[in-house]
């Protein structure tokens, strides 16, 4: 008997091949349904039936989530009213490896009779689907990775493949950048990653603040009120010039240094790695991160004054990374 392990290697190896073999089918037709759709007034109208109408609906999340306005239409419900959601300036994009189904050969001349540019996504290219359609997007499997031949396995991940190609591509030509897709992803750790600033964090926390000439009762005072193990040291003008951390104590204590005549420009950290308001919350963890540090002074980059502090707790408390 077959193991397990044996068998799911199978079906790997089958779609990653049924994969490979699309860069065959990147032709003229393929370049020209981009630039149909870049070029379109209107919106993407997704398509399918089956297993393809499930494929249709993540390039419909895909194409939405990367600039390309897109509605999935499933087939079936296509002819018993959804037909009302296309528009004039809308592209259609049909997913169906037979291309031959009785609810597509039923769709198709409808989209044709309203005027719609038509786009294929099929395996089978001399299917009623495929000859119908202005441009064919050729998606095609020798077999599945079903032991049968029937269950859609190759055939479908072939669709998804090609339709984030569809999605990327243009993606590429809009211009389309991080601070876009953070416009249309603000929920979840992956909005928070690309939207979440410093000062969104840093605005909930204490602001601990001592001068430069401050002695070591009122240090350790602001350091232990203020609970963020730390502390920013500023001169007379509100301008950040070091920092004095529960290590930078501990090392005192360990050099002798005599307490009664401490003060925090003696034991700072001159010239302290800092944050500004309007970075990145995932950057500055990053900087924390890279020189192993818990805690960033936050400055306003033209005066250098002093703002507050971010903590590495508050980033990983929001689930950013």
């Amino acid at each position: 008997m077959t193991s397990i392990i044996q068998i799911a290697r199978e079906v790997i190896t089958a779609e990653f091949e049924a994969v490979k073999r699309l860069i065959e089918f990147l032709d003229e037709d393929f370049e020209k349904a981009v630039e149909t759709i870049f070029q379109s007034k209107g919106r993407v109208i997704v398509t399918g039936i089956g297993k393809s109408a499930v494929i249709a609906q993540k390039i419909t999340a895909t194409f939405n989530s990367t600039g390309t306005p897109a509605i999935f239409m499933h087939a079936a419900d296509a002819i018993h009213g959804d037909l009302g959601i296309i528009c004039p300036e809308d592209v259609v994009l049909c997913l169906s490896k037979s291309g031959s189904t009785p609810e597509i050969k039923v769709l198709v001349p409808y989209i044709k009779a309203f005027g719609n540019k038509l786009i294929a996504l099929v395996s089978d290219t001399n299917s009623f689907l495929a000859q119908q359609a202005d441009l064919v997007v050729v998606a095609n499997v020798e077999r599945e990775a079903c032991p049968n031949n029937l269950a859609p396995t190759s055939s479908t991940t072939a669709q998804l493949v090609m339709g984030d190609a569809l999605a990327v591509c243009l993606l590429e030509l809009r211009s389309f950048n991080t601070r876009d897709f953070a416009r249309y992803h603000p929920g979840g750790a992956l909005g928070k990653k690309l939207y979440m600033r410093v000062n969104d964090l840093m605005l909930k926390n204490e602001k601990p603040q001592v001068v430069e000439n401050e002695k070591l009762s009122e240090i350790i005072l602001e350091m232990t009120s203020k609970r963020l193990g730390a502390t920013a040291v500023t001169d007379s003008e509100g301008k950040l010039i070091g920092i004095i951390t529960d290590g930078d104590l501990r090392r005192m204590i360990s050099n002798g240094l005599p307490v009664a005549e401490i003060r925090a420009c003696d034991i700072m950290t001159s010239t302290p790695k800092t944050a500004h308001a309007e970075m990145l919350a995932v950057n500055a963890f990053e900087l924390m991160k890279s020189k192993s540090i818990t805690q960033l002074p936050v400055i306003d980059v033209k005066t250098h004054n002093y703002l507050g502090m971010i903590h590495l707790h508050d980033i990983l408390r929001e689930g950013i990374v």
